[in-house]
């Protein structure tokens, strides 16, 4: 079935963080101009530079503000001229990525600041998802707000990745056709696979839980007339929802963590000040093909996906694997033995294998994401448990296991953020610098 779901109230803005290509944990700086130039083309280029890296700049501290900014605050905390300033965040208001609110009454003598916030309803960003029992597509705005969102559910093992994308760019199609008629401009998209993606273009190498191996997911995407001038970039699933989880977390949060996504299949990401650790190629965090031995049970070693991914505890449960994760949740939640005991044995396998990657790379939260954040209540004991018991630091530095934030499908609002961040990141790409502002505030 298709469905239209309300926008969630998770604000998922993209962040100064996420803005960047690397972890910034020192505040940006503007890139300063009267640098001596060589003639007068190299002054114009290194000219047209700094302007695209200080819109950057000044477009990150709206998007990144917990609440709204003037102008003056932006000025303060880039140490750019207020004039400089004013004049940056005219470009963007005209390109639709900034909205002024009305003026704020001045504590001091003068001129009533005028709050800054991202523009709603302008410019959005596509995350799409294809998982095992589900294929989604989301729409988010550069406020953060999900304008468009089509969620099918279907069980897709052993399916053809032909006709699944197929089916996924006609919802697709529907949500572009909706922001299209709102007047919506469109800045890309990204999608959500549950399996190795050799790079941002593909191919899909290997998916085991649909049985796909080497597809070329993109050039089958943009087959579809709505997608043909938009190839969206591929990323594990896993990955995408750690970006919007770090998102989530930005302002009062852990910057590292370690990110485990209970779906059908176990996917993982390690996130180290607010950036996804990728690996050589991209395939890290495969933490569900990890082999685990089972404590009380010499001798019973499978991967972890074998003892705690979604059928293995629905089936521990003895509940049939087609119904939803909602009634395993409700069943322990009523303190049914079966569905505590599953839920225990599966918590302790997963706290098993989530040691490994602790002892390794040396974070102190553990996020517990996809279906698992709705069985955090269940799972959250028997995994601390086994990370008090198995990581070396233990007494010296408490592991702490919480649920995740994001929300329901995020991996399709990490998609839609790693579009949005690529924006931030470069606003006059999408128009920003292109825009004159007169002396009176219009666009001409």
């Amino acid at each position: 079935m298709s469905r239209d779901l309300e926008p969630p109230a998770d604000d998922v803005r993209p962040s100064v963080r996420d803005a960047a290509h690397n972890g910034e944990r020192a505040r940006p700086r503007p890139v300063r101009a009267g640098l001596r130039g060589t003639g007068r083309s190299g002054t114009a280029a290194r000219q047209r530079t700094l302007r695209e890296h200080n819109l950057s700049l000044a477009l990150r501290h709206v998007c990144d503000a917990p609440e709204p900014v003037s102008r003056a605050a932006i000025a303060t905390a880039t140490g750019l001229t207020r004039a400089t300033v004013s004049a940056l965040v005219d470009r963007l208001v005209a390109a639709g990525m900034v909205t002024e609110l009305e003026p704020v009454a001045a504590t001091r003598v003068g001129r009533p600041a005028v709050p800054l916030v991202p523009a709603r309803g302008t410019i959005a960003a596509v995350g799409l998802e294809v998982n095992v029992d589900y294929l989604g597509v989301r729409a988010v705005d550069l406020a953060g707000r999900v304008v468009s969102e089509r969620v099918e559910i279907g069980d897709h093992r052993g399916s053809d990745p032909a006709v699944v994308l197929e089916r996924l760019a006609e919802l697709a199609g529907a949500v572009v056709a909706m922001l299209s008629a709102d007047g919506v401009m469109l800045a890309g998209a990204a999608l959500a696979l549950p399996g190795l993606v050799d790079s941002v273009t593909g191919p899909l190498r290997l998916a085991p839980n649909l049985g796909w191996r080497d597809v070329d997911v993109v050039r089958l995407l943009t087959e579809h007339p709505v997608l043909a001038g938009m190839p969206p970039r591929l990323a594990n699933e896993a990955k995408l929802a750690a970006r919007a989880e770090a998102h989530a977390r930005r302002h009062d949060g852990p910057s590292s963590f370690v990110y485990v996504s209970g779906e059908i299949g176990i996917g993982g990401a390690i996130v180290l000040d607010g950036e996804i650790f990728l690996g050589q190629h991209g395939w890290s965090g495969e933490i569900g093909h990890t082999v685990v031995e089972l404590p009380g049970a010499p001798g019973t070693v499978a991967t972890l996906e074998t003892f705690a991914g979604q059928d293995a505890l629905m089936a521990a449960a003895g509940l049939d694997r087609a119904l939803p994760i909602s009634v395993l949740a409700r069943a322990a939640d009523a303190g049914d033995p079966t569905a505590v005991r599953a839920l225990t044995a599966g918590g302790a396998a997963l706290g098993i294998a989530l040691a490994n990657v602790v002892n390794i790379v040396d974070v102190g939260q553990v996020v517990l994401g996809g279906t698992y954040a709705e069985l955090a209540a269940h799972l959250e004991r028997p995994v601390a448990q086994e990370l008090r018991r198995r990581v070396l630091s233990a007494p010296w530095s408490e592991i702490t296991v919480s649920g995740a934030r994001a929300g329901q499908y995020p991996a399709m609002t990490g998609g839609a953020l790693t579009v949005l961040r690529a924006l931030v990141d470069d606003p006059a790409a999408w128009g920003a610098g292109d825009v004159v502002v007169a002396a009176a505030g219009a666009r001409v």
